[in-house]
């Protein structure tokens, strides 16, 4: 969905250019806030009726949960660390045990890590919430340095709650070594189904009714993949909104598998964004074919990477998924090109790739930190459907455009390849760190029995104020695609703008914040 840089709070910055954006909004139907105060004591929960989610009851003085999943049953509990600081923000640290799959509450345990964000001095002070839902999947929140950006803005009017949602940060972390604990493919298949937005919305439940006082609502603001879980919270769960803030993150919501429907979608976007990096980086059409042309003729078609992986033509084209498609990414990935050959000291030993681009290539795919991305990414489109490695079958359907090989001994640009075309059965070979998951990978391509994740009906009769930045240059989350799941939600207000990329709640999060929040208050027109 979106790339790692997208986990990293930054400060505000003005786009290079000014672009006009576009405006175009549906009035929602307003609800009454319910007031909200300080954190209250830690409780613990039994599971109830509904959504299998948990009923409070209270907890003696609170005890810190272990991180690991539990094999024997624990209650369900909520721990409250102390107050600490960095420049102008409070936080406080809050771990939840939960269950791994709450229809089976007997079962394993996860905790679930929340980092609760106020402005010094407003730590005791009466402030509504709003839950953060980062980007990914697979990707933990970010970790604040300081008061900027949206959170920064935020923070004026809120108490924020920076949730890792399950699998991520320290939300019992699946990292490549704890995943390595489950020896079977199926059971590794078994215990990754119950990482998707469904509950992680059931995670968002629990947490709001230990947090917010009198279990009152919240604001939940949902970039990329957050926005796809905000729009299964809205679907399911409407009743512990107060409203809903979505950046680049409107899912396709038809059911079955709408993997294919996507990534034909966004080939158009990801061949535009290509085209428009040659033609500001002429230069790189020749350094990169020639660079393809290298790794093609290296013994094995590719060059060892320093984690033991190995790096293709096809590997190389992955790239754009970072470079391509946010803010700054085209600079970024052109001063990667700059130092891709090592400098001939000795003569006759030939052109090297060097170290620095080797090291760079791999710091830029996280998935040796994050495979929970690799392995999940294609099941949050899927409802009672497969994948069938879907990405894997567009990208054949558009080979005359993608071939690197061919494109390199044609001397034209090589095109990255980006949402459109992201996991691929074969980065299980060539990225080290995935090989140990080939089989539950393939298992989790031709997995049919996913839940749903959407309730088309409840979102046709939403009364959840929402208001969602489209990006219509994104080339994660369709524009057209995300235009049709919007016309199905009753009362959003749409800003249309072509003045940000996917990352901009990255790039100028303040005024992106400002924006949004303006709208549902009536402080911004729309209309």
């Amino acid at each position: 969905m979106i790339s790692s840089s997208t986990r990293l709070l930054a400060s505000m910055r003005a786009t290079s250019s000014a672009r006009t954006a576009l405006p175009l909004l549906l009035s929602a139907s307003p609800r009454k806030a319910i007031p909200s105060f300080a954190a209250p004591p830690p409780r613990v929960l039994s599971l109830a009726p509904g959504l299998g989610l948990p009923s409070p009851r209270r907890l003696p003085p609170p005890r810190i949960s272990s991180m690991a999943v539990s094999s024997v049953a624990a209650p369900e509990r909520h721990d409250a660390g102390d107050w600490y600081s960095v420049p102008d923000l409070s936080l406080r640290d809050h771990r939840f045990t939960v269950p791994l799959d709450y229809s089976a509450a007997a079962g394993s345990s996860i905790t679930v890590f929340a980092r609760e964000v106020v402005a010094v001095g407003k730590e005791e002070q009466q402030l509504p919430y709003l839950l953060y839902l980062q980007g990914g999947p697979g990707f933990e929140s970010p970790r604040p340095t300081e008061a900027s950006g949206w959170l920064k803005r935020a923070c004026e009017e809120y108490r924020v709650v920076l949730l890792d949602q399950r699998g991520t940060g320290l939300s019992t972390p699946l990292t490549v070594s704890s995943l390595s604990q489950i020896m079977s493919a199926t059971k590794l298949v078994e215990y990754l189904q119950h990482f998707r937005a469904d509950n992680i919305i059931k995670d968002a439940e629990f947490i709001r009714s230990c947090l917010v006082p009198d279990s009152g609502t919240w604001t939940v603001l949902g970039q990329s993949y957050g926005g796809f879980c905000a729009v299964t919270y809205m679907s399911f769960a409407p009743e512990g909104l107060k409203s809903v803030l979505l950046t680049g993150g409107i899912p396709p919501i038809a059911k079955g598998c709408t993997a294919d429907v996507v990534y034909r979608a966004c080939f158009e976007q990801v061949v535009h964004q290509n085209e428009k990096y040659y033609k500001r980086f002429p230069q790189d059409v020749k350094v990169i074919c020639d660079l393809v042309n290298y790794l093609a003729k290296a013994e094995g078609g590719g060059v060892s990477l320093p984690s033991g992986g190995i790096l293709t033509p096809r590997g190389l084209q992955t790239l754009g998924l970072a470079g391509l498609g946010s803010g700054g990414g085209f600079e970024r990935l052109h001063y990667m090109f700059e130092r891709v050959w090592d400098p001939e000291l000795v003569p006759g030993m030939g052109k090297r790739i060097s170290y620095y681009f080797l090291k760079a290539f791999e710091s830029w795919i996280d998935f040796d930190t994050n495979p929970l991305y690799a392995l999940l990414h294609e099941s949050i489109y899927c409802q009672g459907a497969p994948s069938q490695w879907s990405a894997h079958k567009i990208r054949g359907e558009y080979d005359s455009i993608f071939d690197p090989i061919k494109a390199a001994k044609e001397c034209r640009p090589v095109f990255f390849t980006g949402e459109a075309s992201m996991i691929f059965p074969w980065m299980f070979d060539e990225i080290h760190a995935l090989g140990p998951f080939m089989e539950a990978a393939h298992l989790l391509a031709e997995k049919e029995d996913w839940p749903p994740l959407y309730d088309i009906s409840r979102l046709n009769n939403n009364k959840v104020p929402v208001a969602a930045a489209v990006y219509y240059e994104d080339m994660y989350v369709n524009f057209k695609l995300a235009m049709e799941t919007a016309s199905e939600i009753a009362g959003i207000r749409l800003w249309v703008t072509n003045e940000y990329m996917h990352s901009g709640l990255r790039d100028n999060g303040y005024q992106v914040f400002e924006q949004l929040i303006g709208m549902l208050q009536g402080k911004k027109p729309w209309f």
